[in-house]
């Protein structure tokens, strides 16, 4: 059988132009998803978005494989259901090689030889179709759609766990605070004030949390804070009282009776000092104190004696070192710690700094407390040395200000009367102010002087 070469080259011919149809077909079919899909995309990309800051709030220990899984799931469904409606405008390759001979002017060269009345035309090196591909419009709206995913998947969010935290409360609350429990852990004083100071304290507290830091709020803190200072500081100062007056009437024990009577008198304001203020000892001190009678004092032991000095000198002192009790300290730097004390008390050095070193607490008898480096370490001063004249020795270059001649002389002191030259050189001496200058006035100067003076 012998083959035909011209039917041969009208095949090749013909399944040339049918390829290039179908290609066109595909890339015009391709457009017209992806201009269906772009909306859809970026309006469900914001919707996932949204869904996956939803869930990770929600559930803050769910996987990122899920969100992917689902994003995904949700992906290939839209993109077969813009498929399926852009199929309805897709392009049949008998509509695209239409399309071809259109652009490439062929005169319907492609028409009439798919219907067989004329040969198909010979291949060419290039079909053009006359299509070009719009690249902002089609990478846009994936971009865009990719970022909202990502910026759903990665940006921190607070989850529905986490509790809000409360605002910083006032410092003046907390230094009340640590100077209740102070009180309360050393069993100092009656619990009936601790109880009414800790309920006007929770009352500050149980404002709105805005309102914590207005002009009323803070002027009843300061005030509960000073009254509640004011009240540790008159206690101590109350058993300081006792503890002396008991100390002096064991001492004058059978000795001066009125000092005894004092002393027994001071030791009695002392209690009622105690008992009226609305801060008072423990009940037990409270109670052995009412129950000592100066006047029986040769029926206690010394043992129980001095156990009731000691018990009173315990509580003043825990009422001494409280919170803020200190003379000098702030309240704060009981919360905020203090640097490391000096081994003899009297200053907060660093460590390394030998005792004493750094700023003290200030008092009376101690200093003013600061730091005398607070600026910075000082530095040594400079070794200037002893100021020396320069002698000149060329007197012809000498300048203003140089040194000529160093002399060591006394003065001539005249020893005789100072005589003033009185109507007719008749030598007259002065006396006291009048030998320096007012008998130098004239007349009407010295009227003038007298008259003032008068």
């Amino acid at each position: 059988m012998v083959s035909n070469p011209t039917m041969n080259r009208s095949q090749t011919h013909q399944a040339f132009w049918q390829t290039q149809a179908r290609q066109v077909s595909r890339r015009v079919n391709l457009a017209w998803w992806l201009e269906t899909l772009g909306a859809p995309l970026l309006v469900c990309s914001l919707l996932g978005a949204a869904a996956v800051l939803v869930l990770r709030n929600r559930i803050p220990d769910i996987s990122p494989s899920i969100i992917a899984a689902a994003s995904g799931g949700v992906l290939l469904l839209l993109l077969i259901i813009c498929w399926w409606i852009a199929a309805q405008r897709f392009e049949k390759p008998d509509r695209s090689m239409v399309r071809l001979e259109a652009t490439m002017e062929m005169k319907n060269a492609l028409s009439a030889a798919s219907a067989g009345v004329a040969p198909w035309p010979a291949p060419v090196t290039k079909a053009e179709a006359g299509l070009r591909w719009h690249w902002p419009r089609l990478i846009l709206p994936p971009l865009a759609s990719l970022a909202l995913l990502a910026a759903g998947i990665f940006v921190p969010i607070s989850t529905a766990n986490d509790v809000p935290t409360a605002p910083e409360q006032p410092q003046a609350w907390k230094q009340i605070d640590a100077s209740l429990e102070h009180l309360a852990k050393e069993e100092l004083v009656d619990e009936k004030y601790l109880e009414e100071t800790r309920k006007k304290l929770d009352e500050l507290r149980a404002q709105k949390e805005d309102q914590w830091f207005n002009h009323s709020s803070l002027e009843a803190t300061d005030s509960l804070k000073k009254e509640h200072r004011s009240e540790m500081d008159r206690m101590e100062r109350d058993l300081d009282r006792a503890e002396k007056a008991l100390e002096s009437l064991e001492k004058n024990k059978g000795g001066d009776k009125a000092e005894s009577e004092r002393q027994a008198n001071e030791f009695q304001q002392a209690l009622q000092g105690l008992q009226n203020g609305a801060m008072k000892p423990n009940a037990e001190l409270l109670e052995k104190m009412k129950q000592f009678d100066p006047a029986n004092m040769g029926q206690l032991s010394k043992e129980q004696m001095e156990q009731l000095r000691q018990n009173l000198q315990k509580n003043r002192e825990g009422m001494k070192n409280g919170p803020g009790q200190n003379p000098g300290d702030d309240w704060s730097d009981e919360l905020l710690g203090n640097e490391e004390e000096g081994k003899n008390g009297k200053g907060r050095g660093k460590k390394g700094d030998k005792p004493g070193d750094g700023p003290g607490k200030g008092g009376v008898d101690r200093g003013p407390g600061h730091d005398p480096g607070v600026l910075g370490e000082e530095k040594d001063g400079l070794e200037t040395g002893d100021l020396t004249g320069i002698e000149s020795k060329d007197l012809s270059r000498a300048l203003p200000g140089d040194l000529l001649q160093l002399q060591d002389t006394e003065h001539e002191v005249d020893k005789g009367a100072s005589g003033i030259s009185q109507g007719g050189n008749t030598g007259a001496t002065g006396a006291g102010g009048d030998r320096i200058w007012r008998e130098s006035l004239d007349p009407d100067e010295q009227r003038t002087l007298k008259k003032f003076f008068e």
